[in-house]
């Protein structure tokens, strides 16, 4: 078993993982070198996270009953640990922030979108909420900085057919039916770019970055739409001008209305 990990896995300590009791099967009983594998069985191990450069803003807490936990992420900062980001994820530094191994997210913002987000404390508290997001009973609130065209008016109601192919970095609008829908609502304006207001009916994948794009008036600090540029993932400077700026919804648990709003501004 330690000859086939170290062969796999050269970088991590396997002698060192065994003794320690870091490698276990299906019912938490520790392995070591002479443990034999037998097929059907599971065996669990935590790898070493490779170092992550730190994402230099602070998640804030916006609201905390015990049962849940309203968050202001930051740009930057992804929700939960994926590919390369794992402890630079707003779901580790939570947990380890509260002390809170079971905090999970209700819900999913982008790495570039910064505002309010939502995690429950518990294993009972998971399912509610996030059939409240799943279900499309959230009042979702966006706002936005992007290119200004006078000749457009607003509000408007953009609708369009939006696929992404498995690990393709960019989604794409196709001809078809219709399955996002975004209202948009002009706020103020400050020369070629404005501040928009915005309401996804629906949650495809970057949905708001699409169709303010697909009008001609993308998103300030937007990489991905309408050409995609790669960033170095240490690069800070200029962020996503995007901002989940509340949500309200009906509690499933009290029954009470509820309303969370980000602290956080864009720049014009």
């Amino acid at each position: 078993m330690l000859e086939f990990l170290a062969r796999e896995y050269p970088d991590d300590r396997w002698a060192e993982s065994m003794a320690g009791g870091e490698v276990v099967d299906e019912k938490g009983r520790r392995w070591n070198d002479g443990s034999t594998y037998a097929p059907g069985r599971f065996v669990y191990f935590y790898r070493t996270p490779a170092p992550e450069t730190p994402v230099p803003f602070e998640l804030e807490v916006l609201y905390d009953d015990g049962g849940i936990v309203v968050v202001d992420k930051p740009h930057f900062l992804a929700t939960i640990p994926r590919g390369m980001h794992v402890t630079e994820t707003a779901t580790v530094r939570l947990r380890r922030l509260l002390d809170c191994p079971e905090l999970t997210p209700a819900h999913r913002l982008d790495r570039a979108t910064a505002g309010v987000l939502i995690f429950t404390r518990t294993k009972e508290l998971r399912r509610p909420y996030q059939e409240l997001f799943s279900t499309r009973s959230v009042l979702k609130e966006y706002e936005a900085v992007a290119g200004f065209d006078p000749a457009m008016d607003f509000p408007r109601v953009v609708r369009s057919r939006i696929e992404k192919d498995h690990g393709v970095m960019v989604a794409r609008e196709e001809p078809g039916e219709p399955n996002s829908e975004t209202r948009i609502e002009l706020i103020d304006t400050v020369g070629d770019l404005a501040r928009y207001r915005l309401f996804p009916l629906t949650g495809r994948t970057h949905q708001l970055r699409i169709h303010l794009s697909s009008l001609g008036i993308p998103i300030l600090g937007d990489p991905y739409y309408p050409v995609y540029t790669r960033t170095a993932a240490d690069d800070f400077s200029n962020p996503l001008q995007l901002l989940a700026r509340a949500v309200e919804f009906d509690d499933p648990i009290t029954g009470a209305r509820r309303r969370y709003e980000s602290r956080r501004t864009l720049r014009m």
